[in-house]
């Protein structure tokens, strides 16, 4: 009983890293995207900022818009402590990106599978090679 509690601690402690690495990976992607996009990247870098930084939503993308103008805001505190802020331009760039980078994504994994398929081991060997 004991062993299979520290089993299970244990695979839950890999699940939760894993999760918060893939997460951490998506959101530097973003931020990549965004300074590929001329987000601009404003530092909270003062006591003031910083709390104005806390108080926005976090990690994902919201419209504020001043005057006229939409402006996309992505506030990140604890990642890079900063707010990347883009006008309507910069914002459809940065969704071309993340179309083209889909794009790319869903390209490699129609060779990956073709690849798979191509490299079937029953052909040569026989279906008895698998077990």
């Amino acid at each position: 009983m004991k062993k299979s509690m520290t089993f299970s601690a244990i695979a839950l402690a890999f699940v939760v890293s894993s999760c918060a690495a893939v997460i951490a990976e998506k959101v530097e992607q973003k931020e990549a995207n965004m300074s590929a996009a001329q987000f601009v990247r404003n530092q909270a870098n003062t006591p003031a900022k910083l709390a104005k930084a806390q108080a926005l939503p976090q990690n994902r993308m919201f419209i504020v818009t001043k005057g006229n103008k939409n402006y996309y805001v992505y506030a990140d505190v604890a990642g890079c402590q900063c707010v990347y802020v883009g006008n309507e331009a910069a914002f459809q760039q940065y969704q071309q990106i993340k179309i083209s980078q889909n794009i790319a994504q869903e390209q490699v994994m129609a060779a990956e599978l073709n690849q798979d398929a191509a490299f079937d081991m029953g052909v040569v060997w026989g279906p008895g090679f698998y077990y």
